[in-house]
């Protein structure tokens, strides 16, 4: 089994939502964060000061599918999630040992179908 975390833009999630549906996945979490990479943010005015943001608005999304799906999902996110621009964010890889289903006690393969 494989964890696949992606960080993408906030206006992408629905997008990425429906490219991983149609890629057969079952399920996924997400969260809001805050970030930067080579994007560094922005400055913005506010009631004449000017400040700068250095840390972006992303979500993080993050599914655990079996290994013969990981790259249809990975390719659905990149897909989908692709602007072109500096800040479409990163997706990382990583092993899964194991999973279980707390309800049935299912493992496995088993537990994330």
């Amino acid at each position: 089994m494989k964890r696949i975390e992606a960080i993408i833009r906030l206006h992408k999630l629905e997008e990425v939502k429906s490219a991983l549906n149609a890629a057969g996945v079952m399920g996924m979490t997400g969260i809001e964060v805050k970030g930067f990479g080579r994007q560094r943010g922005h400055t913005e005015i506010f009631r004449d000061s000017e400040y700068s943001v250095d840390c972006l608005p992303k979500v993080e999304i993050e599914v655990v599918v079996c290994d013969e799906q990981a790259s249809a999902a990975i390719i659905a996110v990149v897909k989908s999630a692709r602007t072109g621009r500096i800040g479409d964010g990163k997706i990382f890889v990583a092993a899964v040992e194991q999973a279980v289903r707390i309800r049935t006690a299912q493992q496995g393969a088993e537990a994330i179908n």
